[in-house]
């Protein structure tokens, strides 16, 4: 009897602990479906430029974690971070997640692999990626505390002009092409002497720009050394466009641009400007926020 009893017990508890984890299983795939579909709808809302939608989708003090982007703590530096992201020329956004682990009721893990292009003066770019964003379900509802994209582009040459090779340039071989980014006037001219401007690495640049070429409010993700080859030309720095605060610039200035400084400027007669740096050479309109 106490056989039959014990058995029976034992069964019982076998039952029990089947049903644990076929709901438990259950529930993870519901999440993990959950989540798929939080992921999928986070890209229409970048290419709708749809901002409150992808801060809504972030935990109060989540923390974004960019490539070569400082990193955004809580909604209003994520809010200023994608307002910028969205407005990149021609972006095209797109990651797969590859892993979802649910590690519990409340924390799941999700990896993969992202994608992206973007219009610049040259043409188009692009790289590419992995990334790993962590979930927290609060009030019923997955939302994202931490996300980090990361670039597989590889990291360029420390010193990329020391190959052991002169380079040299005379004024009268230089070759211009037009330079028009997104928001920028037309009638600019550029020039590269050495290196890959939109590439990272170090760069040397000339911008040709006829009398009363009104640079428009940007900024730039790396620091930028600007000297004043011919001309005269006006700078001047700040969140907006004031020319009563500029300063005047004359052939042999000197002027270096922190990253991230937003700057403004325009023409006083033709001018020449060579630009130095490491790439990519990004602009950027507006302030950064």
């Amino acid at each position: 009897m106490a056989r039959r009893k014990s058995i029976s017990i034992l069964v019982t508890l076998a039952v029990l602990s089947s049903a644990l984890i076929a709901h438990s299983s259950t529930a993870q795939t519901k999440d993990e479906r959950a989540i798929r579909s939080l992921s999928e709808q986070w890209q229409h809302y970048i290419a709708d430029k749809n901002v409150d939608r992808i801060v809504a989708l972030h935990t109060s003090d989540a923390v974004v974690m960019m490539s070569n982007t400082p990193s955004a703590k809580g909604s209003e530096a994520i809010r200023a971070l994608y307002s910028d992201v969205v407005k990149t020329p021609g972006l095209k956004l797109h990651w797969v997640p590859t892993r979802i682990d649910v590690a519990s009721p409340r924390v799941a893990t999700e990896y993969g692999t992202y994608t992206q292009s973007y219009e610049t003066p040259r043409g188009r770019l692009g790289e590419s990626g992995n990334y790993v964003t962590i979930w927290h379900k609060v009030n019923g509802e997955w939302r994202v505390a931490v996300d980090a994209p990361i670039s597989t582009l590889p990291m360029p040459a420390s010193m990329p002009a020391e190959i052991g090779q002169m380079v040299a340039r005379s004024n009268e071989s230089l070759t211009w092409n037009d330079f028009s980014p997104p928001g920028f006037p037309p009638g600019g001219k550029i020039s590269v002497l050495q290196g890959d401007p939109f590439s990272p690495g170090q760069f040397v640049l000339r911008l040709q720009l006829p009398q009363g070429y009104k640079l428009p409010l940007h900024w730039h993700p790396t620091g930028e050394y600007l000297t004043v080859i011919s001309g005269d030309v006006q700078f001047g720095m700040g969140n907006s466009v004031d020319m009563k605060a500029t300063q005047r610039f004359t052939p042999g200035d000197f002027a270096f641009i922190p990253a991230r400084q937003p700057h403004f400027g325009q023409t006083s007669s033709p001018t020449v400007l060579q630009i130095s740096g490491q790439g990519p050479f990004q602009l950027n309109l507006g302030a950064p926020r």
